[in-house]
Parts: C-alpha cells; sequence; structure tokens
C-alpha cells in the first residue's frame, strides 16, 4: 500500500501547546469522529477526555464501531466524517489495518485522517505501518494521555481542514480552467451569458438562480437603447432571455445590477452576489441568489474566474461583430443573404412557417439615378420597415439591393396582404415615392430540402412574376423547375451553336403592289442545331432576349444586313433594301444606335437600304427611351419601319411622334381580308398610313384574292407566301436573277 498524496508531517505534528490555546470559542456545527474499538470502556474514556473540546470553532460529535467490519459500513455510509480513532487488534489481530486499506484504496478516501492506537506496543512497527497504510498517527494506548490525546485530535483535524481547502481549491482551479476553456468556444453573447452561469453554478455552494445582464445593443435585434437585458438565466422560473431587466426583474435586482454597472465594482451581501465583467470596452454584469453567505475561498475563486473568462467576453463580442457583418445587411441591419439561406433551411427542414417569399422593386435604378443614392437608401429602408409591419412571426431579410426576403404564415405572406402594404407611397427623405413590386412565392409543400434549393425556387417564381404582365406574383410549381432548367439548357445550347456559326439569316423578299418589283426583303433569323434540325423563332427569340444574348445576335444580324446589301449592289441590285427587326434589349443597351450607324460606315452602305423593324410592343415599353433612339438613327438616313400596328395599345399620339418611314399590316388583319365585312382593321391601318405619308405593306399574303383587294386599298408593297417563302441569302439571289430576267 502507498503512502497518499495528501499526506504531509508538517499537518500532522505540532509543538506541545497549553491546554488552553486548543480549546476555543464553538459553533453550531460540528467535526465527526468515529471511534473504532472493541472495547466499550476505551469508547467511554475517549469521549470523556475530548468533551470539552473545540477544534477551529466546533465541537465534537462521536460515532462509535466495535470491530473493523462496523466501522467498514459506518465510514461507506457516512461522508461528513474527518477523523478516525482506530484500535489494530479486534476481531483480528490486522483488523485495524485492514479498515485503513478500506478506506484508502476501496472507498478512496483520501482526505480522513487516521490515528492507529493499539494497546500493545511493538506489535507492528511504527514506521512501517504509517508507510504502507497511510495513517495519520500511531500512538500506543498507554502514552494517550488526555492532553496528548487532545493535541492528536487537534492536529489531525487541522490537518483535515487544510488538505480539504487545498483539494477543493484544486478542483475549483480545474473546473475554472475547464469552464474557461469551454467560454472560449462559445460564438454569441447570450451563449456565453449562459456558459458562465452554467460555471459559477458549481464553483459557488450557496447558488440559488442567476442573470447575465449587458446592454442589448448590437445583440438583441431591434434594441436601440442604452439600458440592460437579461441575456442568459439559471434556475428562473419564468423566461427574462432577450427582455429588459428593469422590466422583469424585482426592483431589488434590478437595482442592484444597474448600480454594479455604473459603478463598476462587485456588490456582495449575505443574500445575493453582483460581479462586475468588463473587457476591451465590453461591460456585463453576473447577479447571482445566494441561498447561504459566501466563503472566503468561494471568494477567491470567483475572482479567479472572472479574470479567466474577460477575454473570452471581449472576443464573443468580437465574434459576434464579425457574425454581425457576415449575416447582417448592412444599410437595414435586416438578415442578409446568407441568413436568409439559413432561415429557408430551417423552413425547408420542418420549420413553423409556412410560406416563403422574395420582393423585387421595380425600377428601383430609376429612382437612385434620379433622385440619387442617398434617396435609394432611404426608401430601402422605408420598404424593410413597412415589410416588418407584418409583425414578429415573419422574417425579414434584405437578399439583394432592390430584393427582400420573406418567411412566415400564409395569412400574412399571400399577395394580396403584401400588394396593401405597397398601395400607398412610401416617405424617402423629402419625397414621396409610389412603387411596384413584383413577388415570387412557395408554399412549403412544394419547397425542396434546403435553403438554397428553396431561394432557387422562390428566385424562379420571381423571374416568373416579373415577366408577367398582368398578374406581379407568382407561386412555385415544381414544373417551373423543370421549364427553366429546359431555358437554361436551351439558352446555353443557343450560345454555343451561335459562337459556331450556326444561326442563319433567311430573306422573305417584299414586292412593289404595282409593278411586282422586289423592293426588298426581310430578314428572318433560323437555327439550325448541329444535328441539322430547325428550331422555332417563337421558341428561340425569347430565350435570346431574356438570356440578353439577343444584344450580340442582333449586331451580328445588322452586321450580315450590311454585308447583303454590299453583295447585292455589287450584283446590280442597287434599289433593294434589307429590312432587320430589333427587340428592347437592344434599345436599352446604350451602345445600339452608335453600333449600327457605325456598321453601315464600316460596310459603306446607303444607310436608308437598311430598316429597322421595331413592334408596337417595344414602343410601349419605354416609349420615349425608343422615340429618342429611333430620332438618332433617322438622322442618319437608316429606315424605321413599325410592325404589327393595331396589335398592341399604343395611342395614336405616338404614331405621329415615330419617326418611321413604313407602316407593316400585322397578318392577323389579312387572314380574312377577302371576306364580306372582315377587311374594316386592315382598310383603315392602311388608309390612316396614307394619311401619314408612310409607306404601308402589308405581310401574310397567301392567295391572289388578298392581293386583289389590297390592291383597291392602295396598297404600296406586300409579303408573303403568294409571292415567296424565307430562303437563304444563295437562293434570294438567285429569286432576284430570276425576277430581272422575267
Amino acid at each position: 500500500m502507498q503512502v497518499s498524496e495528501n499526506t504531509n508531517d508538517d499537518f500532522l505534528f505540532i509543538d506541545d501547546s497549553d491546554e488552553d490555546e486548543i480549546l476555543d470559542e464553538g459553533s453550531a456545527d460540528t467535526w465527526k469522529v468515529l471511534i473504532v474499538d472493541d472495547d466499550p470502556e476505551i469508547h467511554s474514556v475517549t469521549q470523556l477526555a475530548l468533551s470539552d473540546l473545540t477544534v477551529l470553532g466546533r465541537k465534537l460529535e462521536y460515532l462509535h464501531a466495535y470491530s473493523g467490519e462496523e466501522a467498514n459500513t459506518i465510514i461507506a455510509q457516512d461522508n461528513d466524517i474527518v477523523l478516525v480513532l482506530l484500535d489494530v487488534v479486534m476481531e483480528t489481530d490486522d483488523a485495524g489495518l485492514n479498515v485503513v486499506k478500506h478506506i484508502r484504496e476501496e472507498l478512496n478516501k483520501q482526505d480522513i485522517r487516521i490515528v492507529l492506537r493499539t494497546g500493545q506496543p511493538g506489535y507492528a512497527p511504527e514506521e512501517s505501518v504509517i508507510k504502507d497504510y497511510d495513517i495519520n498517527d500511531y500512538k500506543t494506548k498507554t502514552e494517550l494521555t488526555r492532553r496528548k490525546l487532545v493535541t492528536t485530535v487537534y492536529a489531525a483535524i487541522r490537518s483535515y481542514q487544510q488538505i480539504t481547502t487545498v483539494n477543493e481549491s484544486r478542483k475549483g482551479l480545474e473546473k475554472i480552467i475547464n469552464g474557461s476553456a469551454n467560454l472560449l468556444e462559445l460564438h454569441s453573447v447570450q451563449e456565453f451569458g449562459q456558459g458562465v452561469l452554467d460555471q459559477v453554478k458549481p464553483l459557488l455552494h450557496g447558488f440559488e438562480s442567476g442573470l447575465f445582464c449587458a446592454r442589448g445593443h448590437g445583440i438583441i435585434e431591434g434594441a436601440d437603447d442604452l439600458d440592460l437585458y437579461v441575456l442568459a438565466q439559471e434556475n428562473r422560473s419564468q423566461d427574462f432571455v432577450n427582455q429588459k431587466l428593469d422590466s422583469v426583474a424585482s426592483p431589488s435586482c434590478a437595482e442592484q445590477v444597474n448600480f454594479c454597472f455604473q459603478q463598476k465594482k462587485h456588490i456582495t451581501t449575505d443574500e445575493s452576489l453582483t460581479l462586475y465583467l468588463t473587457r476591451g470596452g465590453y461591460r456585463a454584469v453576473i447577479f447571482v441568489k445566494l441561498s447561504a453567505p459566501m466563503s472566503e475561498l468561494d471568494e477567491q475563486l470567483i475572482e479567479v474566474f472572472l479574470s479567466n473568462i474577460a477575454i473570452g467576453y471581449e472576443n464573443v463580442h468580437l465574434f459576434q461583430k464579425l457574425r454581425n457583418a457576415a449575416y447582417k445587411d448592412w444599410l437595414t441591419e435586416k438578415p442578409n443573404r446568407l441568413e436568409f439561406l439559413n432561415r429557408l433551411d430551417k423552413f425547408a427542414n420542418g420549420g413553423e412557417q409556412d410560406v416563403a417569399a422574395l420582393v423585387d422593386i421595380n425600377h428601383f435604378s430609376d429612382i437612385n439615378d434620379g433622385l440619387g443614392q442617398e434617396v435609394g437608401n432611404q426608401l430601402l429602408l422605408a420598404v424593410a420597415s413597412r415589410l416588418s409591419d407584418l409583425g414578429d412571426d415573419v422574417v425579414v431579410a434584405r437578399v439583394g439591393a432592390d430584393v427582400f426576403g420573406l418567411i412566415g404564415p400564409e395569412s400574412l405572406l399571400c399577395p394580396e396582404k403584401l400588394a396593401s402594404l405597397f398601395s400607398t407611397p412610401f416617405e424617402a427623405g423629402e419625397q414621396s415615392l409610389p412603387i411596384n413590386v413584383c413577388t415570387g412565392l412557395c408554399r412549403k409543400a412544394d419547397s425542396g430540402s434546403g435553403g438554397v434549393k428553396v431561394f432557387s425556387q422562390i428566385g424562379i417564381a420571381l423571374n416568373l412574376a416579373k415577366k408577367d404582365a398582368d398578374v406581379h406574383y407568382k407561386y412555385f410549381r415544381p414544373e417551373m423547375e423543370e421549364e427553366t432548367a429546359w431555358r437554361l439548357g436551351m439558352i446555353r445550347q443557343l450560345r454555343t451553336d451561335f459562337a459556331a456559326d450556326r444561326l442563319e439569316l433567311w430573306y422573305q423578299p417584299q414586292l412593289d403592289l404595282v409593278s411586282g418589283k422586289v423592293t426588298g426583303a426581310e430578314a428572318l433569323l433560323r437555327w439550325r442545331t448541329e444535328d441539322g434540325n430547325f428550331v422555332s423563332p417563337a421558341v428561340f427569340i425569347p430565350l435570346a432576349e431574356y438570356s440578353g444574348l439577343i444584344i450580340d445576335i442582333g449586331d451580328w444580324v445588322v452586321e450580315q444586313a450590311c454585308k447583303l446589301i454590299k453583295q447585292l449592289e455589287s450584283q446590280g441590285f442597287d434599289d433593294v433594301g434589307i429590312s432587320v427587326n430589333v427587340s428592347i434589349p437592344q434599345f436599352r443597351n446604350d451602345q445600339f444606335v452608335k453600333k449600327v450607324i457605325s456598321t453601315t460606315e464600316n460596310y459603306q452602305v446607303e444607310p436608308s437600304k437598311l430598316e429597322l423593324e421595331i413592334t408596337e410592343n417595344i414602343l410601349m415599353d419605354d416609349p420615349q427611351m425608343v422615340i429618342d433612339s429611333l430620332a438618332k438613327l433617322k438622322d442618319r438616313g437608316i429606315s424605321i419601319a413599325l410592325d404589327d400596328f393595331g396589335t398592341g395599345y399604343s395611342s395614336l399620339s405616338y404614331l405621329q411622334k415615330l419617326p418611321i418611314d413604313r407602316l407593316k399590316v400585322d397578318r392577323s388583319f389579312i387572314n380574312e381580308i377577302a371576306q364580306p365585312d372582315k377587311s374594316l382593321l386592315a382598310d383603315t391601318i392602311i388608309g390612316l398610313g396614307k394619311q401619314l405619308n408612310l409607306n404601308v405593306i402589308a405581310e401574310g399574303i397567301e392567295d391572289k384574292d388578298q392581293e386583289q383587294h389590297l390592291r383597291e386599298q392602295q396598297c404600296d408593297e406586300v409579303q408573303g407566301f403568294y409571292y415567296a417563302k424565307p430562303m437563304p441569302a444563295e437562293e434570294f439571289l438567285a429569286f432576284l436573277k430570276g425576277k430581272s430576267e422575267s
């Protein structure tokens, strides 16, 4: 058997002193002493000898065992025994030594002091016994006079008290070290506060309940004051977390915490402990309600604990700042795109909310450009504020420059409710701005399995809503995803085939109705894929416009038209022009007008031989922008035609403002033109064109009756299958030569 590491001879033996010095004032607490001897008289004599002894302020309380086996049972059941006065020889010659072994090795109680007594001097070598059995003192019964017994007991109990204090300090320090390390791993102030209370609780024997308090600004969403908030709590019946201290705590508690925070010092009473924590300008108060006064050891451990956790408190604030920068929008202080994705994860994986949505402000860039970025920012703040009026059940995030993300119950996030939010203007500085929005929504039943997936789904719905001129919201449906995947695949293939020169221009001749002479041709895009199949323009033109590829394709079309004009001139067809269609994305490109003009100059073609066809719908998208662009092109001599007139919603006033040369009658008005009472609209458009001194061309002519009616209405030109289908450039040249020879 080895000596316990707690054995310390300095604790075991003290110099003899007067009895009066050993006896001191008593208290209600006691030291439990177990007397183990098979002789009842020894119990009585020992208790009598120690009857008036007070050690370190406590009286002695006696327990009795009359055998080694009985002693083992008592010691195993009572953890408060501090000293065992143990006889060596009882039921066996080594019964006492077996008790020592049981205490040290089996029960692992190293703090209990053991004084071994024997009535047989020399029975066991004193040094060997103490060494092998971790015995704190070894005496023969004959030499244990009352004075020596008192001295031995006093020394043993004092030794116990000192060793216990050291062990408690060691355990407390271990808790502090481990607790501080754990606190450094926490990444929010609330988590840190809860961790502090979890670590303080076992350090203080009288811990009853606790609060961790600090200013809420920058920590609690919406807290914009300097009041103290409860960030964490322990053993409280009500939930105070993230609420103002003054509104939830008792007046005495709130007063004590506020005083501690203002005076920057600890406050200790028998009933409570209020601790001031500070580091790097970050401050907090820990309030602990006590069921018993603190000991000197408690106070020392708390001081060490506060010193150890202070750096962790600064770190967690710095981490929260980094987290805010990563997960909060800098302008509105709402969750940003990254945090919105995290919230969508919860939404998709069983959260309580029903609907996720994206809200896009229409034409926000115009506000920024026209009124300035400061007004734009104020508008965004106003929108964020009004969206927040939906209530605490709705998550509001800013996920793009002018796009907000929402998650909430369907009763609040429905198109009607959202539309009402934007029915009145928003105040942005001195401006009162009415705005419209487009909204994409996704119900949980239709959502994917993760935040990124759901974000993609509501993005798909939003894009479709932005393209719908009538309804400015869309709910995501699973088939939309398939349609989007198909569209993206087609766009990818279109880009590839355009780069590989698989797009072609085919030409449909346009003829003078009186002379039958070819005056020009409309250039029509054709897409022949790698396998030789054609994709309908009705399919790929919208895809090109959607993707923005139409700008590059449009530049290529103008260039090809100019090349053909030069080729026609070289073949002697000097009076044949080429008409090309243009779309609204091209007009929105600020380089469009310059590129058209520079292309005609580079190929040295007569500008009037190049005609740009616009539709009525293009005009209505942004009338003034289109009119201004056409005026610049017209000034350079380029011809302008208005296609599909009468199929849209433009007013005649715009028709007067447009710098156009030719008016095209849409095929939808030509189909039944030869039938009785079916030609009114076509006749009206032709007559209107004549009154405006415009050249009028009808398209979609398929029979002689239609041609005859157009002759009677004095239409200028015609185009359609009745004369020729669209054809490649080589065939168009052959067609022209055939016409010239006939």
